[in-house]
């Protein structure tokens, strides 16, 4: 990765010394430079062109457990210290801390980038690309009513010092493709969405052809129309590789941040070692995977990312902690504190999330299925906080009758909490694949990949309309 300084180390000593000397435990600059772009098309026409360039530092000042957070848009050392100041105004006392000199860590980069934003020169590509979707979808159907299609971009450079000695920079490409096609059959409407994303610049695109990235989405809105009710009650659900990792990802995954464990706000906190799901399930959270959307070279509190075990064959063996998390539990960092951006404080979060791979084909789990659902695409749901009850939609669904899958269904909703779907997972499959999505909490939305291969759940509340 090329070197480059968003902050003069001198100024960054200079405000850190003061951050000790006001007696905080702990003190840490992270700068951030992003540029964006966006471009989106509704109704045959380019609707929006826009893009932006964003700078700023935060500070963060720890007192035992307290945290104090700040932040500027000038890198200014009077601005710096001001700030410093004022955050320390209630907290000061003698300092107890002693400040330790910069060792710059340099990155070998895992995600390697050949067409960066800042070197973008390809708006009419992404026009014609955006134009190649809409026709690939108007010309599948005449019951294609609406077909929008975005192209966003954006290039993250950080920096981050702390007063224990961390100097570390790291540069970040993001490139998501998404396509929404809504089908209209009378007065019923359908709708279909794919929107892949990788840790990558416009080359992301030439893996992606436009047309079939826009027949996903329009295939998925038309099987819907027409299609018949969705039966209700319990039922056991077959979902599909890589999105129906979302209920991981929200139901589960969220229970073990130290965000909320060391708060006892997850009905995980004191279950390591336990056996909290189905032996078949082995569950991790890594962000070492080359150009996956949800990988990071380094993390937002400076540590070097590394793989997560989880759940190993169905025991909590691991949580994801970032540096305060750490003092909280007394648990090891797992190079997880993330954020959105300087304006916020960072946090343990996900990075890619996924079950892994299991030994049985989809045919396997089929023939188990007597009468069922098979969820073939996850879309968008909520969750409860603290106890991960779940209510999410699928957006594309066929019953299964006699281990065969066989008509579509109208869209369901699946039920339950997290704790007991990963008991209910009796077998999973073998082809692992994950999906790009954006992930909210304390400290902002940030880009996590959310996987796992197919999986049997035997027993989950279904909502339907039948």
């Amino acid at each position: 990765m090329t070197p480059f300084s968003l902050l003069a180390p001198a100024i960054a000593r200079d405000v850190l010394d003061h951050a000790l000397a006001l007696g905080a435990d702990f003190a840490e600059l992270f700068v951030e430079r992003k540029r964006r772009s966006q471009l989106s098309l509704l109704s045959s026409q380019i609707e929006n062109i826009s893009g932006g360039l964003d700078f700023g530092i935060g500070v963060r000042l720890c007192y035992g457990h307290k945290v104090l957070y700040g932040y500027t848009n000038q890198a200014d050392r009077n601005e710096l210290l001001r700030i410093v100041t004022l955050l320390a105004a209630k907290d000061r006392r003698d300092p107890v801390v002693t400040a330790t000199a910069f060792d710059f860590t340099r990155l070998s980069d895992r995600n390697p980038i050949a067409l960066p934003l800042s070197a973008d020169k390809l708006l009419e590509q992404k026009i014609a690309y955006l134009h190649a979707m809409d026709a690939a979808a108007r010309a599948e159907s005449d019951k294609v009513s609406q077909f929008a299609g975005n192209v966003l971009g954006w290039e993250q450079e950080v920096e981050i010092f702390n007063s224990e000695g961390v100097q570390v920079s790291d540069r970040r490409h993001y490139n998501r493709i998404m396509a929404q096609t809504i089908a209209a059959l009378g007065s019923e409407q359908s709708v279909g969405y794919e929107a892949p994303g990788a840790m990558m610049g416009w080359e992301h695109a030439a893996s992606i052809d436009p047309r079939e990235l826009a027949l996903t989405a329009t295939r998925q809105a038309l099987v819907k129309l027409g299609a018949a009710p969705c039966p209700s009650g319990k039922l056991p659900v077959i979902m599909e590789s890589g999105f129906g990792g979302v209920i991981f990802h929200e139901a589960c995954g969220h229970l073990l941040e130290t965000t909320s464990v060391a708060k006892k706000a997850s009905v995980f906190h004191d279950k390591m070692g336990q056996l909290i799901a189905n032996p078949a399930v082995s569950a991790v959270d890594e962000g070492l995977q080359g150009n996956a959307w949800g990988s990071i070279n380094v993390d937002d509190e400076g540590m070097a990312t590394q793989h997560t075990q989880l759940i190993k064959d169905g025991v909590l063996t691991g949580f994801l902690v970032d540096r305060m998390g750490a003092l909280r539990t007394g648990y090891a960092r797992t190079g997880s504190g993330r954020r959105e951006s300087y304006k916020f404080a960072p946090a343990s979060r996900m990075r890619n999330t996924y079950i892994e791979p299991g030994n049985h084909s989809l045919d396997d789990m089929l023939a188990t299925v007597e009468h069922g659902i098979y969820a073939k695409r996850m879309g968008g749901g909520s969750v409860q906080p603290g106890t991960g009850e779940f209510n999410f939609n699928v957006q594309e669904a066929y019953l299964i009758e006699g281990g065969k899958i066989t008509r579509p269904l109208k869209s369901a909703t699946l039920i339950g909490t997290g704790p007991q779907v990963l008991k209910e997972i009796s077998m999973v499959g073998r082809d692992l694949a994950l999906s790009a999505g954006m992930c909210g909490s304390v400290s902002g939305s940030i880009p996590a990949s959310v996987g796992q291969p197919p999986l049997k759940v035997d027993n989950i509340l279904v909502g339907g309309n039948a």
